[in-house]
């Protein structure tokens, strides 16, 4: 009888090694997301699928020619004019980065404007963000004003920048935050002279 328990044990040892990965949520937590696994859409993703319901607001993504609704889409980096015009993203830096992602309000731009990009060069990123800046602050605005401005860096190497209504980017700033434990503020002020 011992045996048989000591084979039943053994078996069931066994049957739990081989099958234990099944079945796993292949979810990640957002904050053991790693710059291995990280995309400039992934990002975007990651931070609006913690939007709540009650949360959410209506958006679009991608590039004029990859438009996708209700989430973000990725942005063709070779078209610099419409990154420049769409995200504030300077042609100037466009050599810099491989990839980019989008989403904006679908009802006003000014409202909310996020872009994530990806810097080929680390060592870029410092100077990448002081022109996206400068190239958002210096824009002509039509139909208002957006509040405010926020450039964040996330896992080394990727820029997420976003502007609009000061509520809805303190709310995407906090969630950039709560998914990327890593991540800094390195541009936070008003566009609203």
């Amino acid at each position: 009888m011992k045996m048989k328990k000591a084979g039943l044990l053994m078996v069931l040892c066994l049957a739990l090694a081989v099958f234990g990965g099944c079945g796993k949520d292949s979810a990640k937590n957002p904050a053991e997301v790693s710059v291995v696994d990280t995309s400039a859409i992934e990002i975007l993703e990651t931070v609006w699928n913690t939007y709540g319901e009650d949360e959410k607001f209506p958006i679009g993504g991608g590039d004029s020619a990859n438009i996708v609704m209700d989430v973000p889409g990725n942005f063709d980096v070779t078209n610099v004019e419409e990154l420049d015009a769409t995200l504030g993203f300077p042609a100037t830096q466009a050599e810099a980065i491989d990839e980019a992602a989008s989403m904006m309000h679908m009802m006003n731009a000014n409202t909310f404007t996020g872009g994530a990009y990806h810097v080929k060069d680390a060592g870029q990123v410092t100077t990448v963000t002081d022109a996206l800046k400068e190239n958002i602050q210096n824009r002509q605005w039509m139909c208002g004003f957006p509040d405010t401005l926020v450039i964040m860096v996330v896992e080394d190497t990727y820029i997420v920048s976003f502007f609009g209504n000061a509520e809805i980017v303190e709310t995407f700033k906090t969630k950039v935050t709560d998914c990327y434990g890593n991540s800094s503020v390195v541009v936070e002020e008003s566009l609203n002279f």
